[in-house]
C-alpha cells in the first residue's frame, strides 16, 4: 500500500518561512514526478510547485523567487521551502505523485494535506 505523508505546516507571520516535506512509503518501483498543489477557502486546488525525478522545475508564477521545491530521491522524499510568506498564501498545501508500484501499475496519490496560515 503506498501512501504520501506530509509535514511541515503551520502558523507563521507575514514575511516568514516554512518547509514542507512528503514521503512516499509502500511498494514502490518508481516516481517520476512529485509536486505540490494547494487550495484556499472557496478556491479551486491548484499546483504550486513540480519536480521530476532528473530535478527540472515548475513554478506557479504567483510563488516564482519565494518558493524552492527539491526532492531526495532515495528517500522518495519531496520538500518544498517557502520564503517571504504572504497572507495569500494560506491554504491546505497537499503533496501529489502518480507513482508506480510493486504491480507495476501506475497510480495517482495523494497526501491528506497539511494546513498553511501566514497571519499576523
Amino acid at each position: 500500500q503506498v501512501q504520501l505523508v506530509e509535514s511541515g505546516g503551520g502558523l507563521v507571520q507575514p514575511g516568514g518561512s516554512l518547509r514542507l516535506s512528503c514521503a512516499a512509503s509502500g511498494s514502490i518501483f518508481s516516481i517520476y514526478a512529485m509536486g505540490w498543489y494547494r487550495q484556499a477557502p472557496g478556491k479551486q486546488r491548484e499546483l504550486v510547485a513540480a519536480i521530476t525525478s532528473g530535478g527540472s522545475t515548475n513554478y506557479a508564477d504567483s510563488v516564482k523567487g519565494r518558493f524552492t521545491i527539491s526532492r531526495d530521491n532515495a528517500k522518495n522524499t519531496v520538500y518544498l521551502q517557502m520564503n517571504s510568506l504572504k497572507p495569500e498564501d494560506t491554504a491546505v498545501y497537499y503533496c501529489n505523485a502518480p507513482i508506480v508500484g510493486g504491480n507495476l501499475r501506475e497510480y495517482d496519490y495523494w497526501g491528506q494535506g497539511t494546513q498553511v496560515t501566514v497571519s499576523s
